[in-house]
């Protein structure tokens, strides 16, 4: 197995529980926003997460759900203008700090970056969402930290489509063996599997039930000194919480 150089991160769900109380929210106060008296229960976006992108969320959830609506002759633009004003609501969530990163998170990226680790996002959400996160959640100049940052629309076919990851690896010159993934749902190590990563997955609030099958690890979270994990799949040895040592030995195993 050759030696880790790349920690590949999703964002939604892994680096911080952002989609029942931060996407859903936002999308509901964007509909309103609108005149339209679409409501997103936690329920029913449950259910839309099973298509990932906002945009295509939207679309999925006309075609299913709303059937009545009569959008708009320019569908593909009014969709996106309701993904944009939904954009603007939740970063200012992120910017008000309404959105914090789940435990382990914060610790274990500066790890890597002492260690001197190659890091790199793989998502599906928005460049704006992941640069605000990271400068509100984590550090001002968190977003420098990250070699690459694969987001949003930046290739045509989304997760669980492996694209994503193909693509970060190919802008950072590295090969899968070289690098780890990180993620928590089932399209998310659909996509890190079928892009050659070994993968560690912390489930979200939304995933605890979807499969993961072929994951090196499964976690509650990724745990601190004083908020141990709970392993729910795999073997974590004897730690208690996600370090860097685990990880080299995870992508070794």
């Amino acid at each position: 197995m050759s030696e880790l150089v790349g920690l590949l991160f999703d964002v939604d769900g892994t680096l911080a529980d952002t989609e029942r109380d931060g996407h859903r929210v936002a999308f509901n106060r964007a509909f309103a926003e609108a005149g339209l008296d679409w409501e997103w229960s936690v329920d029913l976006y449950g259910q839309l997460l099973a298509v990932t992108g906002g945009k295509e969320r939207i679309g999925y959830f006309l075609d299913r759900f709303a059937t009545r609506f009569q959008p708009p002759a320019d569908r593909d633009g009014f969709i996106a203008g309701l993904h944009k004003a939904k954009t603007r609501i939740y970063t200012d969530m992120l910017a008000r700090g309404l959105i914090p990163l789940r435990p382990g998170v914060a610790r274990l990226l500066r790890e890597a970056r002492e260690a001197g680790l190659r890091l790199a996002i793989a998502t599906t959400t928005t460049p704006e969402n992941v640069t605000a996160l990271l400068r509100h959640a984590l550090h001002p100049e968190a977003v420098s930290w990250f070699e690459v940052i694969a987001a949003g629309d930046i290739v045509p076919a989304k997760k669980p489509a492996p694209d994503i990851y193909l693509w970060a690896m190919e802008r950072m010159g590295l090969a899968p063996a070289q690098c780890i993934a990180f993620e928590d749902s089932h399209n998310g190590i659909r996509s890190s599997l079928g892009a050659g990563l070994r993968t560690i997955v912390s489930v979200s609030s939304y995933t605890q039930a979807e499969d993961f099958a072929g994951a090196a690890l499964v976690l509650d979270h990724w745990g601190e000194p004083g908020e141990p994990f709970q392993v729910l799949s795999g073997d974590a040895g004897n730690s208690r919480w996600l370090d860097l040592d685990r990880v080299r030995r995870l992508h070794a195993a």
